[in-house]
């Protein structure tokens, strides 16, 4: 039997097919785990908009921002950390393990990611904070919204969107500072001067998404657009703590006075009261009494919040509170709740953690600071001369990962009798063909070599490039090819 919509919400039979939006009102609160979110947030988007901003000396000609995506001389800063596009594994490496850290910490505490660093989330409450000061709370709000409009109310949106408005400018603004010198690009914002025209673009689609996404998306970014929900969803287990409602302690729910009139005459009565203050802060709207929800981001304001209740009916605290279904159902049965952070699980994550990390920090300590590349030459492979000699070509390529010019003297050997030829280069009183490139860069040579007379079993011989930097430091690099003999 069909329906007639009237609300403008898609039907089929009875059932809807999806639910119409609603605008929530999330309440302020106070407690443990709101200040926990205070620091967090504190910190992170300090960290966020300063950072730019830090200086690191790395010599004479050389950036001297602590923390630089370079695109035009393709580098990647870290304050003491260079990366080169070469090295592109070790931003793969920091995918990995930024996935593995979000893995350890679904296993431990659910979506804690979610509730307390999520840039989302960070925005998100940003923006609350700056509502509430403006407007007022929730109730104050929703009253606003219900009524006509006045020109306090018109003064007040007006002013809560500037607000906004300079935030999401000044987010995106602190992004792009990210890819180019910090205090050289704000003066030439500041100043409208040539070649800004690109900052300006990026700055506008950073401001328009901070502005749509943490305005008046907010918790629908959470619900419908994020993807880590689903994906923790699957890769939780009964030992992870999750904000959890102990129904055991808190059903059945009565009113305060009939509960207490439970209680005397000896009958079970729950310690919620169904005030719905657990609701009311929830940024998402997620009522945690009715279970699990992929709505919840374990932010933790409804503990505080319940708790705060508690505290005033007099009653213990924790009702809602960082627990497992698992443990619910074992104080239903009689048993003793128990928690195991450390498990299989954890510690499988745990130790792929270190291992990448380890891994990751030792090469990054050993690396050496010249680079050698080889490309074999594809088409021909090799080539006869007049004479019966084959002939091989490569494109060698020197990197110099040091603020110096550096001359490179390189050596071809694992074959007898080869004859090394480079292209636009003599040999030194030693034989060795020498190589200036410039500090931080790369120089490119064509390198050919030639054997005569060679009876081969194999069509491919093994062949050592090293390439040794002339400057005392010792640094050396070697490449392993082939040579082809036909």
């Amino acid at each position: 039997m069909s329906t007639t919509n009237t609300t403008g919400v898609g039907t089929s039979g009875d059932h809807a097919l999806y639910a119409p939006g609603r605008k929530i009102y999330a309440k302020k609160i106070d407690g443990q785990f709101r200040r926990i979110k205070w620091g967090i947030q504190l910190f992170t988007l300090a960290v966020y908009y300063l950072l730019p901003f830090v200086r690191w000396n790395r010599g004479l000609n050389e950036p001297s921002q602590a923390v630089l995506v370079d695109f035009e001389h393709s580098r990647f800063y870290f304050f003491f950390i260079e990366i080169w596009p070469q090295e592109i594994y070790y931003v793969t490496g920091l995918l990995i393990l930024a996935a593995l850290m979000l893995f350890l910490m679904n296993a431990v505490a659910g979506r804690i990611w979610c509730g307390y660093m999520c840039p989302q989330t960070g925005w998100t409450d940003l923006y609350l904070i700056t509502e509430r000061w403006i407007e007022g709370d929730s109730r104050e709000r929703a009253r606003k919204d219900a009524g006509s409009w006045t020109a306090q109310h018109i003064r007040e949106r007006l002013s809560k969107h500037v607000v906004w408005l300079l935030i999401a400018w000044w987010t995106g603004g602190a992004w792009v500072l990210y890819f180019a010198d910090a205090p050289t690009l704000v003066w030439k914002l500041a100043t409208f001067a040539p070649g800004a025209g690109e900052a300006y673009v990026w700055i506008g689609i950073f401001t328009f998404m901070t502005y749509i996404l943490a305005g008046h998306m907010r918790e629908q970014v959470c619900l419908y657009m994020c993807p880590w929900p689903r994906i923790q969803a699957a890769l939780t287990d009964e030992y992870a703590l999750n904000v959890t409602y102990r129904f055991d302690r808190g059903e059945p729910r009565e009113s305060l006075k009939h509960a207490a009139a439970l209680r005397a005459q000896g009958a079970p009565a729950g310690d919620c009261i169904d005030c719905e203050q657990c609701v009311a802060v929830c940024p998402t709207g997620v009522d945690i009494r009715q279970g699990a929800s992929l709505g919840c981001i374990q932010c933790g304001l409804c503990i505080d919040a319940c708790d705060a209740v508690m505290s005033k009916i007099n009653r213990p605290s924790r009702l809602i509170a960082y627990d497992t279904e698992m443990n619910i159902k074992r104080r239903q049965c009689g048993e003793a709740s128990i928690y195991r952070p450390i498990r299989v699980r954890t510690v499988t994550y745990a130790v792929l953690i270190l291992a990448i990390g380890g891994f990751m920090s030792f090469t990054l300590a050993t690396r050496s600071d010249v680079r050698l590349s080889l490309l074999h030459d594809r088409n021909p492979l090799t080539v006869k001369l007049k004479d019966g000699s084959m002939r091989n070509a490569y494109t060698a390529r020197f990197s110099n990962m040091t603020a110096e010019m550096r001359r490179f003297a390189l050596e071809v050997s694992g074959v007898e009798g080869a004859k090394v030829e480079v292209i636009g280069a003599e040999p030194d009183a030693q034989g060795h063909f020498v190589i200036e490139t410039g500090p931080d860069q790369t120089r490119e040579a064509r390198v050919l070599v030639t054997i005569r007379g060679l009876r081969a079993a194999a069509s491919q011989l093994p062949v050592i490039f090293t390439a040794r930097a002339i400057d005392g430091r010792g640094a050396v690099a070697r490449v392993k090819d082939v040579f082809v003999w036909p």
